[in-house]
């Protein structure tokens, strides 16, 4: 009987929680197989201990049928989702084609709206999903998870679209405990998420602040506003259906997270990490601004300087 393999590329923040989910659920099982793309000090671990993962009080250690940096390992795909930063996309497909055929189908679970689009243009004829997440998971050193938010929902899907496999994956991550929505009308959903983390992502990296520290102070808090009202402006412009009070719901949102929650580009800056997600976070809403004649100062400005700081 064909055995239902599921290959979770990126054991990070968000591959490592909701990878490890599947894995602790799926362990040894008859029908199903979790396997990890890792590498490094992160990799070893797992393959030595497990993974360990960290939710408030509660731990647990998941173990993969298969852990490996060499994708030839892990023989073609039935699912793949991708976790690992948008800049690394193209390269990780390139690396994963061992693992691909004409049935394999594609997640993407990383920060931007246009991971689909960089998938197709490498895998024109599979099915590549859309796919966001909300959580606030991060990893904590090699082969450790740390989810520390009071939200960690996924959703996948495409536009008007169903079938038979993607009820099954939708299926077995519900069975895994994942808090998992399979959307026809995830477009919207996708741009919500972006709307909700393009502006403090590229305002934490330009003020060098946590969400928490801009939201106290009233100037920086105007320009985080000036920020997401020049994205909504793009997303109506490309004529995403979001909330009409999109603004207020985005504001919410950030206000409940812990003070010193931060983004991910924030502390790859931090760190001074030779690659960041500033191209697919900023530099996507100045270039989609100029294509659809929508001004953005606020990012122009932004960008510009954040450019500087990355070399680019």
């Amino acid at each position: 009987m064909h055995k239902t393999k599921i290959i979770i590329a990126g054991i990070g923040g968000v591959g490592g929680y909701f990878g490890g989910l599947l894995a602790q659920h799926f362990y040894d099982h008859k029908h199903v197989e979790i396997n990890f793309f890792a590498r490094g000090s992160h990799l070893a671990e797992i393959q030595k201990h497990g993974l360990l993962v960290i939710k408030g009080n509660s731990r647990f250690i998941a173990k993969p049928t298969l852990a490996t940096d060499h994708p030839s390992e892990l023989g073609i795909a039935d699912f793949i989702i991708i976790s690992t930063k948008s800049y690394d996309i193209e390269t990780i497909i390139q690396l994963l084609q061992p693992c691909i055929n004409q049935d394999t189908l594609i997640l993407p679970l990383l920060n931007g709206v246009d991971s689909r689009e960089r998938i197709k243009n490498v895998l024109p004829d599979n099915i590549v999903l859309e796919g966001c997440v909300y959580i606030v998971s991060r990893l904590k050193q090699a082969g450790v998870i740390e989810n520390s938010g009071n939200i960690e929902t996924l959703y996948f899907g495409l536009d008007n679209y169903v079938n038979e496999k993607l009820l099954l994956f939708e299926k077995l991550l519900k069975e895994a405990k994942v808090e998992a929505t399979y959307s026809t009308s995830i477009s919207t959903t996708i741009w919500e998420k972006f709307i909700f983390i393009s502006p403090v992502a590229t305002a934490t990296s330009y003020f060098d602040k946590s969400i928490g520290a801009l939201l106290a102070h009233k100037e920086k808090r105007m320009t985080v506003i000036a920020l997401l009202e020049e994205v909504i402006q793009l997303a109506k412009a490309k004529m995403v259906l979001i909330s009409e009070n999109i603004l207020e719901k985005t504001l919410n949102k950030w206000k409940a997270l812990p003070f010193e929650t931060t983004s991910s580009m924030h502390s790859d800056f931090q760190n001074n990490k030779p690659a960041n997600e500033l191209l697919s976070l900023t530099g996507y809403v100045v270039r989609e601004g100029q294509k659809y004649n929508i001004e953005t100062p606020t990012y122009l400005m932004m960008y510009a300087k954040l450019k500087k700081k990355s070399g680019i």
